[in-house]
């Protein structure tokens, strides 16, 4: 998701045109009389994205229908991107990437990617970059919302849930208002239609893919679309489709949990170095005195005053027990009054919301378009509200299971079953949310302690691709495999986009 602080359709008519869609054999372009030959008919023109970027760098504009019931209506233009494959003759075909999200822009993936893919790789593939609809270049929305508006994370207090659920609704208000003629329009399944409306553009009978966090639910729905059309799927720290998308917010709760008791352990074992207590009830105790002091008396920081609920907001950073520890020891010594503590940004990248991708794309040059400050919010909550009707409309389910999961996951059980904007979104998703479960080839990799992507949501999109393969990388710490440089799992990542073949089992590698 990517956003600040603790943060991380009416389509189509069943039997119309998903019908048409999905059903086809795999051909380059859509059959003849099908409404969306228009657009795999369409010419590409290919120029220099920026100076400011690798001069191989590609960008081209493709023409997608805003509402595929109705193809023949208005239209947006994607920004897409291309690294031409560096053989013609070794060649296998395109390589589409998604940085993650929802709402994160993916225009310079390629030239980001390409350091981190082996040479026999780069070859084989065009690596394709996308600003998804509603993002960045392509036809970008926006809110008007304020910071405050945009964190998406709040602990729960009876005296302030008030305010949770004006804010939530107030978010929700804002969109509709200002976007409300395309919000109903920007989903992940029509995210994955433009996707095939790019293949067909492209000439391509099928796409491979690189999909990370969010962009591995995007791939997972794109294969259960379009299985006939997918070839090598790589999902790099992946989501359970079955929780899109309150059982996703609730899901980083117990994983948390996890990550908390394995870092009281780690700091009990290395009390001589940071002092935080001998055993590891002992290190909780001392977490637990420093949260309830800076609910009393917030914590001064380089960053401004931390209460107690805005330092259980960086959750995500026990992971990373090495570098969240002395940031520990820090709040602890300012709350007795020594030197200022660092702020949380200065723990890791890891305290970022769940979703947050390592890259990110800038503007592209003759491409580049005005895009509202926060295009990224906006573009979370019209996924995350329009993908799926499950969200509770009533403010006191959402009181219910929040006073349940706290009980339960002390460290951050609030946080992720407080009130959303999805309660109060002014319609409801035209199309239910997409029941992931295939035959589809795909790699999934997996690191055992990831905050954002849990072992338990990766384990869960294994569940539902049953032609799927997972490696884990025991003791892989953060958010990002692939996307983190060199792992154990790059041999067979490496193998399977240059041959297609899956490892003969899941796997388990380092440790």
């Amino acid at each position: 998701m990517a956003l600040r602080g603790a943060r991380t359709i009416s389509v189509l008519t069943v039997g119309a045109v998903t019908t048409v869609m999905a059903a086809l054999t795999p051909v380059t372009a859509f059959a003849a009389g099908d409404p969306l030959q228009q657009y795999a008919q369409q010419k590409l023109r290919w120029e220099r994205c920026d100076t400011g970027q690798p001069a191989a760098l590609e960008c081209a504009k493709v023409k997608v229908p805003l509402d595929y019931s109705a193809p023949g209506g208005r239209k947006i233009d994607l920004a897409i991107s291309r690294i031409k494959a560096g053989s013609a003759k070794e060649r296998h075909g395109v390589l589409l990437m998604n940085p993650g999200g929802p709402g994160v822009p993916g225009l310079t993936m390629p030239a980001e990617m390409e350091p981190l893919l082996p040479a026999e790789v780069r070859e084989r593939f065009d690596l394709i970059g996308f600003d998804p609809r509603g993002v960045g270049q392509s036809a970008p929305i926006g809110c008007g919302l304020t910071d405050d508006e945009q964190t998406f994370q709040h602990p729960y207090t009876a005296g302030t849930f008030a305010k949770d659920v004006a804010r939530a609704r107030t978010v929700a208000d804002k969109c509709w208002a200002k976007a409300g003629d395309v919000l109903p329009h920007i989903t992940t399944r029509n995210t994955a239609r433009d996707m095939d409306v790019v293949r067909a553009a492209l000439g391509e009978k099928k796409i491979s893919y690189f999909g990370y966090s969010y962009g591995t639910y995007l791939g997972s729905v794109y294969t259960q679309m379009f299985p006939q059309r997918s070839d090598r799927f790589v999902l790099d720290s992946a989501l359970d489709p079955a929780l899109a998308w309150r059982g996703m917010f609730r899901g980083w709760s117990p994983g948390a949990e996890l990550a908390f008791t394995r870092w009281t352990e780690w700091a009990a074992a290395r009390n001589a170095t940071y002092g935080l207590g001998s055993t590891p009830a002992e290190v909780r105790k001392t977490y637990w005195e420093l949260i309830a002091r800076a609910d009393r008396t917030p914590v001064p920081t380089e960053g401004g005053a931390l209460s107690g609920g805005a330092i259980r907001s960086a959750y995500n950073a026990f992971v990373h027990v090495e570098t969240v520890t002395p940031w520990i020891v820090g709040l602890k010594a300012a709350a007795e009054g020594g030197p200022t503590a660092p702020t949380a940004s200065a723990v890791s990248a890891a305290s970022e919301a769940p979703g947050s991708a390592p890259v990110r794309s800038a503007d592209a040059g003759a491409f580049a378009a005005d895009v509202p400050a926060d295009n990224q919010s906006a573009a979370v909550w019209a996924v995350f509200c329009g993908d799926t009707r499950s969200w509770p409309r009533n403010p006191e389910q959402y009181r219910r299971d929040v006073i349940r999961d706290r009980a339960k996951y002390p460290l951050a059980g609030d946080l992720g079953a407080n009130i959303q904007p999805c309660a109060f979104w002014k319609s409801a998703a035209s199309e239910s949310a997409t029941v992931v479960s295939n035959d589809v080839n795909a790699l999934i990799v997996q690191n055992q302690w990831d905050p954002q992507a849990t072992l338990a949501m990766a384990q869960g999109m294994r569940r539902a691709l049953h032609g799927a393969r997972m490696i884990t990388v025991a003791g892989g710490e953060g958010h990002g495999v692939v996307v983190a440089g060199p792992s154990c799992a790059d041999a067979d990542v490496t193998r399977y986009l240059t041959t297609g073949r899956l490892p003969a089992k899941d796997l388990t590698c380092g440790g």
